[in-house]
Order: C-alpha cells, then structure tokens, then sequence
C-alpha cells in the first residue's frame, strides 16, 4: 500500500511512556543517588580521617 504526500502529511505519530522507559529512568536515578551516597561517606570518611 502506497500513501500519496497528503496522506503522509496526516500520519500523526506519538511517544508514550512505556513501563521499560519509567524503569530505566528509575533506575538512573537510583544509581546517581548511590554513586552521591558513596561519594558522601568518601568525603565525610577523608574529613573524619577515618580510613579503616
């Protein structure tokens, strides 16, 4: 089936927000909230000179 250009003009498309998509933004910011934990206790360990 061929379309003609104006019926490909009216070819309407969407994004929608997928279960896959939610989850891996989800997981995104899981990790850089764990990478800012890590991050932090690094920080607080060096300041506290507590290296054990």
């Amino acid at each position: 089936m061929k379309l003609n250009s104006q019926e490909l003009l009216q070819i309407e498309g969407g994004a929608s927000i997928t279960a896959s998509m939610v989850n891996a933004i989800v997981d995104g910011f899981q990790k850089i909230f764990e990478l800012g934990r890590a991050f932090g206790s690094a920080i607080s360990r060096f300041v506290k000179k507590n290296f054990c």
